[in-house]
């Protein structure tokens, strides 16, 4: 019965709410249009509005403190909630080719009902005996489907696991571990007779790998996203804690400055979940009062500033997204960023002083930059940039033309030396700087040069090479693959973890709230409207904007 009522609401709830969103439209493109016989509305009648980019950039007012603040603080309220353990091994017994294995040693002989183990850096396996006499040892069989009792895959690292048990095995006082590579990382064991208790660290003795048993209050009762990685932080989380630590990277199909700034939260709180995971939920939580900045600056209200950020910390994609460790956020946090300061750049006067208009352009440059070396999604961004760029420089000439100002060759070549310098000089700079610790990890240093060595730069550029044929060939064959408009209409949601603990599933997918994405996909349609019938320029913008990020 439930099953039933579950399948006719996922039939009801879109059509509702693509009639709600049809009845909003309706209402709000009435509402807004000027009443008849107003000044607006003989004006419309007369004449076709001329398109301008000059507007107003409304600064933020004492009456937008208040709702700015609140609902930046109860985003962040929720979004930090629960958002991983703060705490987690720190100690790692490395395995090298001088001690390949360790023996774990039992005060008395018990009977092993489980063991969980907590992996540390580096892939490979190991394999588990058992021995009652520390002579005659028994290896424990591998689970179907596994390589061996205990696995180190890169799926699995910085994470509890556990180990796969023979069900006969004789009473066991004595464990060996032995590694199937050097190096290899293993943080903690957790040894468990049959009845589920745990075997105390007091009656545990090993002196090859004291690491292993000296953080037991750190053992959970079940593993979960709270004590675990999870999706990319696999990748991402991993290669952070490898820049901290000076080795060389394991994720490089994705500039590394996402990745530092991962970083930041590990060397803040350590290498926990909530560590991996604090940069991108602040940098998520900073969104909300850029973008109230943002839409104050458009459209000068309070309300209309209030209810955008209000539906943008309601949008599930960005709540989800941001709470793991992966690099797409800062992407998204710099777009916006440099969205934010081209228009304040495009909607100034042309004919104010030519260096005014210099510090917002130069801003929307660095801030291209430093997305460019998080994530090259904010290349397809650059396009949009470049597209407002470009009817700037248009809407200019036609400007100096119709108002018979001389000059716009002079203003035009010092418009693109700027721009050159914005967009292509500091970018290139920023780009270059954020591969420093990988070149320190190649065995390189700045303080003997490393910043006018050739082989730094033919590392950048060899790591270039690499990423564009990775995602060149790049298909994405898994289960929850989906092609690009049902991301739009939430058709087909990314799985992100599914667990199933003692009878209850938890489970994270990231997919638009379907209010702010089907409504913000109405919305487009009525800013092709308003283009067309209006030549509303902030529309244009918004526009140019969306479609840079369909690509």
């Amino acid at each position: 019965m439930f099953k039933t009522i579950v399948q006719y609401l996922t039939l009801v709830f879109p059509a509702v709410t693509l009639v709600c969103l049809f009845l909003f439209f309706r209402y709000y493109l009435k509402v807004t249009q000027p009443l008849a016989g107003t000044t607006e509305w003989i004006s419309r009648i007369v004449s076709k509005p001329k398109f301008t980019l000059l507007h107003r950039r409304h600064p933020m007012e004492r009456r937008d403190i208040l709702p700015v603040i609140i609902i930046t603080l109860l985003y962040a309220a929720v979004a930090f909630f629960k958002l991983g353990n703060m705490t987690a091994p720190q100690s790692f017994f490395r395995f090298t080719d001088e001690k390949s294995s360790v023996v774990v040693t039992l005060a008395e002989p018990a009977d092993i009902g489980k063991i969980m183990y907590y992996s540390g850096l580096w892939v490979g396996y190991y394999t588990l005996e058992f021995s009652g006499d520390g002579v005659n040892w028994q290896e424990q069989f591998p689970a179907e489907g596994k390589e061996q009792s205990m696995n180190q895959p890169h799926s699995d690292l910085f994470k509890w696991l556990y180990a796969s048990i023979n069900t006969d095995n004789a009473m066991t006082q004595y464990i060996r571990i032995t590694a199937s590579k050097k190096p290899m990382e293993l943080g903690e064991l957790a040894i468990y007779d049959k009845s589920g208790a745990l075997i105390p660290p007091e009656a545990i003795s090993c002196e090859d790998a004291p690491q292993l048993f000296d953080e037991q209050h750190e053992i959970p009762d079940t593993p979960t996203y709270m004590t675990n990685m999870y999706f990319d932080e696999i990748y991402h989380g991993r290669t952070a804690y490898e820049h901290l630590n000076n080795i060389v990277p394991y994720e490089t199909t994705h500039p590394p400055l996402g990745k530092l700034i991962i970083s930041i939260g590990i060397s803040l709180f350590g290498m926990v979940p909530f560590g991996w995971r604090f940069m991108g939920t602040l940098f998520g939580v900073l969104m909300l009062p850029v973008l109230y900045i943002f839409l104050k600056n458009m459209f000068g209200k309070t309300v209309i500033a209030a209810c955008g950020t209000l539906l943008f910390a309601f949008d599930f994609m960005h709540y989800v997204q941001t709470r793991i460790a992966t690099i797409d956020t800062y992407g998204v946090f710099f777009i916006l960023v440099s969205y934010f300061f081209m228009y304040r750049y495009i909607t100034r006067d042309p004919g104010e002083v030519f260096n005014k208009s210099l510090p917002s352009l130069a801003l929307s440059g660095l801030f291209f930059g430093i997305g460019c070396a998080s994530k090259w999604i904010v290349i397809y961004a650059g396009a949009g940039l470049l597209a407002l760029y470009i009817i700037r420089l248009i809407w200019c000439y036609k400007y100096y033309k119709d108002n018979e100002i001389s000059g716009f060759g002079g203003f035009f070549v010092s418009t693109l030396v700027c721009t050159f310098t914005f967009f292509i000089v500091i970018p290139s700079i920023v780009y270059c700087l954020s591969y420093i610790a990988s070149g320190c990890a190649a065995g390189m240093k700045v303080s003997e040069g490393m910043l006018w060595d050739p082989r730094y730069y033919q590392l950048i550029w060899n790591n270039q090479t690499f990423m564009f044929g990775y995602h060149a060939k790049l298909e994405a064959t898994h289960s929850y693959s989906s092609s690009w408009w049902q991301w739009i209409t939430d058709g087909r949601p990314i799985l992100y973890y599914l667990e199933s603990l003692g009878g209850l599933r938890s489970s994270f997918a990231s997919f638009g709230n379907p209010i702010v994405w089907w409504g913000g996909f109405l919305a487009m349609l009525s800013m092709v409207y308003q283009i067309i019938k209006f030549r509303d320029s902030k529309a244009l913008f918004i526009l140019v904007g969306y479609l840079a990020q369909l690509v």
